[in-house]
């Protein structure tokens, strides 16, 4: 079936709409960062690079590593955006361009995203880095696309519900396992995740300002919901959408973070920067094994 021009745009060069990036210029590993200045400093390891494309908060860069082709890509923040980044993506590697027609052989992505993060359990050490085994989306993308209950972890959920109260006027919970390879290749040195991905900074994620917060205990409730020895461990604000997305399209994904915060004890380190050095750098050894 064609895809219409309207479903999915191609601008006139040849790439996609809001990426401008064309089918040839992915990789098949592909490195995702909020921050579109982390772009450079995830290429700089880089060998060689083959290009560096710019539009709006999506910068790109695909270039080897250790032999390795690997494309680094900002996405902004958000699960919105990550609708985006994933679904064109997927697009890049599995429709073709002339055609407007899905590929019959399917193209499986290595997909890691690397952020920054916050834990809400005392015990996580700021400067660690947490690797989402599970993802909560808080943010109700996933409920928009058709059979979400085939990647979501249903159980889960409704003990989630079950246990936080869950406001009614609240999108319902998503909870999705990363891919099984990308956890194995960093099961060993990071610490296992059940990590809240949140549609906002401030109240989703139960900061207080001047605006009080629907669920005022919220904090304490994922603190203390357990689920077969499963514990909330960190809140971001993309990761659900990366996993979810890329089960449902046949991807290998997952998200790791670097703690920089501590919502349990109060404490943050706003000089955080060589630590997320230092797990691009382990995220790109890990990457080129694959």
């Amino acid at each position: 079936m064609r895809i219409a021009e309207s479903e999915l745009i191609i601008n006139d060069d040849g790439s996609v709409f809001h990426l401008h990036l064309k089918p040839e210029e992915l990789a098949d590993t592909v490195i995702l960062v909020g921050d579109p200045g982390r772009v450079d400093m995830v290429s700089e390891y880089f060998e060689n690079r083959e290009f560096r494309h710019q539009s709006r908060e999506f910068v790109s860069v695909t270039g080897t590593y250790k032999g390795k082709r690997m494309t680094v890509l900002s996405t902004g923040i958000g699960t919105d955006n990550i609708d985006i980044v994933m679904n064109e993506l997927d697009a890049l590697a599995n429709i073709d361009f002339s055609t407007r027609e899905v590929k019959q052989q399917k193209r499986s992505l290595n997909i890691l995203r690397i952020g920054t993060s916050g834990a809400i359990q005392k015990d996580i050490p700021l400067g660690s880095f947490v690797f989402s085994h599970i993802s909560v989306g808080c943010d109700g993308l996933m409920n928009w696309y058709a059979d979400r209950d085939s990647i979501a972890l249903t159980g889960i959920e409704e003990a989630f519900k079950q246990h936080t109260n869950w406001n009614r006027h609240l999108p319902d919970p998503y909870f999705v396992r990363a891919g099984q390879k990308m956890i194995d290749l960093f099961k060993d040195c990071t610490i296992k995740g059940m990590t809240i991905a949140a549609s906002g900074f401030y109240g989703p994620q139960g900061r207080v300002l001047r605006m009080p917060l629907a669920m005022p205990d919220m904090l304490e409730t994922f603190e203390s919901f357990n689920y077969e020895g499963e514990r909330v461990t960190n809140f971001e604000m993309e990761g659900s959408a990366v996993a979810g997305i890329a089960s449902h399209l046949g991807h290998n994904a997952g998200t790791v973070c670097c703690i920089i915060a501590n919502r349990h004890i109060g404490t943050s380190n706003p000089d955080y920067k060589p630590q997320v050095r230092k797990l691009v750098e382990l995220a790109l050894d890990r990457l080129a094994t694959l």
